[in-house]
């Protein structure tokens, strides 16, 4: 039978194209129980699926250059603030990353000039975003404008009037730059790993799991989720990120420098391919998105008493003082301890939990999932009508029940086992002591598009 499990392993991972020609059909099937044709069929659905899901999410070198051109719009009215006539305008995120979708949001940092290297106060970059909020105003570059002076990381988020690219600015965001350099370079090593992050977080849309203000997971902690997935799997096709760029990063951290920055993430990753020669993962990419939900599919079970650690590559022990105020963790490689994943609540973490199982059962299924099947689970509505997929009635929930019936049954789930979780904890101390609980969510110079060019390796 270990045998049989093994070969079947090894089929699965070149997509199982020659399994309906394997001389030992009939055994293995008997073996496992399941038509092996129907099996390929389904894998061989979900390779279609996938490859026309990225066709139409991947960005084109026109959505690139509207993101330019959004950026230029900042540029142009930042200066229109008197004092901010030295202050650079600096991408991050997804998009320097290289990982951003067509849907995507364009995160910019407004750098302040500070000659005396002391960190921006809270108070000065609520001042700042409320000045360059009225500046795009009066520009008519924006609308839908939505200012949260009060976030953890102050932000101005709108949409560009000319290019219809959402916008979220912040001011001196330097851990968001190098996390998004270190991430750009991570997304050189092997070109699966920024397909896996786009069709992971367009699956988390149509799930409704990418939504922080909500309680589930924001798109960072699920790339780190990807990361993660990359870095276990046998053999791992990608290394632990303190073997690329080991560092930690303060809130009040200043100004990096970008070239030193580059040359270690250079020669770190010519370091593990030369570690790695002869030993490169073979797995398609469509086996690699159903081995990732079949890897988290217990992610509700998961206790606060452990971490998800992209920094090491390893599930391991959390030894952080603050671990059990939070139901999931998903440590910041780049911000040791904090959480990446520390928005999620326990009522949506089974909810998460409930769409990683979903998808796992879908994609192994014996029956085979049909093409509309896979398109409403992998996608939102809005790219599956572009490929011909049927809208169906309820794609989250149980039909038959009422959205309020299901936010009800999940409410009851959560309190039943926060009360069997108390009663393990009070027993565990030998006392009645209450739980940790979690506090509450809280002109110029034109824009050089060269800025984001990173040097060839």
């Amino acid at each position: 039978m270990a045998v049989v499990e093994r070969l079947l392993a090894e089929l699965v991972q070149h997509d199982m194209c020659c399994i309906v020609f394997c001389k030992t059909r009939k055994l293995c099937e008997q073996a496992l129980g399941f038509n092996m044709v129907e099996l390929a069929q389904s894998y061989h659905e979900l390779e279609k699926c996938r490859k026309d899901i990225l066709y139409v999410i991947k960005p084109t070198e026109d959505d690139r250059n509207k993101r330019l051109h959004a950026i230029q719009e900042i540029v142009n009215s930042v200066h229109l603030v008197g004092y901010l006539g030295d202050a650079a305008v600096k991408p991050f995120g997804s998009f320097v990353s290289n990982l951003y979708a067509k849907s995507g949001d364009l995160d910019v940092s407004v750098e302040l000039p500070n000659k005396y290297g002391f960190p921006t106060s809270k108070e000065t970059k609520q001042d700042v975003l409320n000045e360059l909020m009225m500046a795009l105003q009066i520009e008519g570059v924006a609308r839908d404008v939505n200012f949260i002076p009060t976030a953890r990381v102050p932000v101005l988020q709108y949409v560009s009037n000319h290019f219809g690219i959402s916008c979220d600015i912040s001011i001196d965001n330097y851990p968001g730059q190098i996390k998004s350099k270190v991430l750009y370079w991570i997304n050189t090593i092997d070109e699966r790993f920024g397909d896996m992050v786009l069709l992971v977080k367009e699956w988390a849309k149509a799930q409704n799991i990418n939504d922080p203000k909500n309680g589930t997971l924001n798109s960072y902690s699920l790339c780190l989720l990807v990361l993660f997935h990359f870095q276990t799997c046998k053999p791992a096709i990608l290394p632990p990120m303190k073997e690329i760029y080991d560092v930690s990063i303060t809130e009040g951290s200043g100004r990096f420098n970008e070239n030193s920055l580059d040359q270690i993430c250079v020669e770190n990753i010519a370091k593990f391919r030369r570690q790695n020669i002869g030993q490169r993962n073979q797995s398609s990419l469509s086996h690699l998105l159903a081995t990732f939900f079949e890897k988290f599919c217990h992610i509700g079970t998961y206790s606060s008493d452990h971490l998800i650690s992209t920094y090491t590559g390893e599930m391991k022990r959390n030894l952080y003082w603050m671990a059990r105020s939070y139901c999931l963790f998903v440590e910041d490689p780049f911000q040791r301890p904090e959480n990446a994943a520390r928005t999620v609540d326990m009522l949506e973490l089974r909810r998460i939990s409930r769409a990683f199982t979903r998808a796992k059962d879908m994609i192994s299924s014996d029956r085979g999932s049909h093409r509309n099947e896979l398109l409403s689970l992998l996608c939102t509505p809005e790219v599956g009508s572009k490929l011909g997929a049927r809208a169906t009635a309820d794609r989250y929930t149980n039909p038959a029940m009422s959205p309020q019936q299901h936010r009800f049954t999940e409410l009851m789930e959560y309190l039943t086992a926060d009360l069997h979780r108390n009663r393990y904890d009070q027993r565990a101390r030998g006392s009645t002591g209450s739980r940790p609980v979690r506090s509450g969510r809280q002109a110029a110079k034109p824009y050089q598009s060269q800025q984001l060019n990173c040097p060839q390796m």
